[in-house]
């Protein structure tokens, strides 16, 4: 259920990021940024509406939402998405669709930690190697009151 995901993180870990924001296209200067912060992650829920809001010393971004139900996101590198939030066999699920790109990450609870990963895939219609590549990064936070 995702009130497991009801708490404070603190982010532990982060694996390939720097790619992933590469392959979206955020530029340096801010990837520099992104690479230094070790954001919380504050997940609160009232009345059916989660607040996923996420802390770091250079931004604060925060979305509410309620699952299964589109919404407008605007992201910590300032992409503005149209984000979905689903629950699927015990993984929050958030899909974000900007400018023909779209990304989804998994959040899950394993072993008391959040592992986040994130998956984009990128289409290279003029390739003579490939059609399609997947850049993905991982997070791994843990609860700052366990």
């Amino acid at each position: 259920m995702v009130e497991a995901f009801v708490g404070t993180w603190k982010m532990t870990s982060s694996e390939n990021f720097d790619e992933y924001m590469k392959a979206i296209g955020v530029g340096f200067a801010t990837r520099q940024m992104g690479n230094m912060a070790k954001p919380n992650l504050l997940f609160s829920i009232d009345d059916g509406v989660i607040s996923m809001k996420s802390q770091s010393t250079f931004k604060t971004t925060e979305a509410k939402f309620k699952l299964n139900e589109e919404f407008d996101e605007m992201t910590a590198d300032d992409r503005k998405t149209k984000t979905l939030m689903t629950f699927e066999n015990g993984k929050l699920v958030q899909k974000q669709t900007w400018d023909g790109k779209t990304t989804t990450l998994e959040r899950e609870l394993q072993d008391g930690k959040l592992i986040a990963v994130r998956f984009v895939f990128l289409a290279f219609p003029f390739s003579a190697w490939f059609d399609t590549i997947c850049v993905f990064h991982k997070h791994i936070l843990e609860n700052v009151h366990a």
